[in-house]
């Protein structure tokens, strides 16, 4: 599959006929909503596990030397806290920009994190079936990857950095993103 996914998120994905739709960010999205929103509340989703698996050639890398950045892979015994936004259908023409570099969104339920109750909304997930994915790597191998990676977005160690703090202000330990941390320190 190409990594460039806006026509097939557009074709399997309509949303026109919804009023609102929520979203669940577990990468960028927690810290970097550079889209209108109704509102947005702390949430989880389980069955997934965050990994720094994906590429990134248009955001924190370049085709030639393409970043790191979070995807999900899947994992019944797993849960991944992130942020959820509700916003109108009109959003997607830009998170699906955002979001092309091998995403595609489908509907999944999440649960807020305060433990009031759930939502059916829309996550990107970025497959080993995509011309983007980089795949499994130990968190050194990781964290010296992001180290030498920058694109149009910034440096890719930024992306990392602004994803551990949220993550730490939302009160959740992920053990990868907070060991890929600890060794990008280690190299500085």
């Amino acid at each position: 599959m190409s990594h460039n996914t806006i026509a097939l998120n557009q074709q399997s994905q309509p949303l026109d006929h919804l009023e609102s739709v929520w979203l669940f960010g577990y990468g960028s999205l927690i810290y970097k909503a550079d889209f209108p929103f109704i509102q947005r509340r702390p949430a989880r989703i389980h069955g997934w596990v965050r990994r720094f698996w994906q590429g990134s050639h248009d955001h924190r890398g370049t085709p030639e030397q393409p970043g790191r950045v979070a995807t999900l892979i899947a994992d019944p015994d797993a849960v991944c806290a992130g942020m959820a936004y509700e916003v109108t259908p009109d959003v997607f023409a830009h998170l699906d920009h955002r979001e092309k570099n091998g995403y595609l969104r489908f509907f999944t339920e999440f649960e807020w994190l305060d433990g009031s109750g759930s939502v059916k909304g829309l996550v990107y997930v970025a497959g080993p079936d995509n011309e983007a994915f980089l795949g499994q790597a130990n968190e050194a191998d990781i964290a010296a990857h992001i180290a030498a990676s920058a694109g149009p977005s910034g440096p890719n160690d930024e992306y990392l950095l602004k994803l551990a703090d949220a993550l730490r202000e939302l009160g959740e330990h992920d053990e990868h993103v907070f060991a890929i941390e600890h060794a990008l320190k280690q190299l500085s």
